[in-house]
């Protein structure tokens, strides 16, 4: 736990903005939903049985570690700034288009730091396997990478910071 506590956190400052949000919510209103339904919970009698109290402080636990985790990743946080960044380079903060050399298919790409990585939102993280083997490369460039589901190659088409 010690190391994790040290580890930096690589976050867009979509990405910070974006926990800095949920952690003020935290704070500010799920702290108190959760302290009202453990009041309310407390009125129907004998807690030991008290499946309703229970799950309010299981929910409770829950907030406060996450309230923790977000602390500790904001005190940690390196944002990125891609201004002064090589535009012709793939490096964390780049959208990037690639062609799947097997398929043919066209796949766009953000990558992040994993704190903020959302592969539904395709926002890959930077120490993914894909998104490890675009780091530093240049339009045009083809590579290929080892996934679980085996080899892949793909051509970068477009980078953009």
């Amino acid at each position: 736990m010690a190391a994790e506590a040290e580890k930096e956190t690589i976050l867009t400052r979509q990405g910070l903005k974006k926990l800095e949000d949920e952690l003020e919510h935290l704070k500010t209103v799920k702290r108190k939903e959760v302290a009202a339904r453990i009041k309310l919970s407390k009125e129907f009698g004998d807690l030991s049985e008290n499946a309703e109290y229970e799950d309010a402080k299981n929910e409770q636990a829950f907030v406060e570690g996450r309230i923790l985790q977000l602390e500790l990743m904001l005190r940690n946080a390196r944002v990125i700034d891609n201004h002064d960044a090589p535009a012709d380079r793939v490096i964390v903060g780049s959208k990037v288009k690639l062609k799947d050399l097997a398929s043919g298919e066209e796949i766009a790409y953000m990558i992040v730091g994993s704190a903020e990585a959302d592969p539904d939102h395709d926002k890959i993280s930077n120490e993914s396997p894909v998104g490890k083997a675009l780091l530093g490369k240049r339009k045009g460039e083809t590579f290929e990478v080892t996934v679980p589901v085996g080899k892949l190659r793909y051509s970068v088409l477009q980078i953009n910071q």
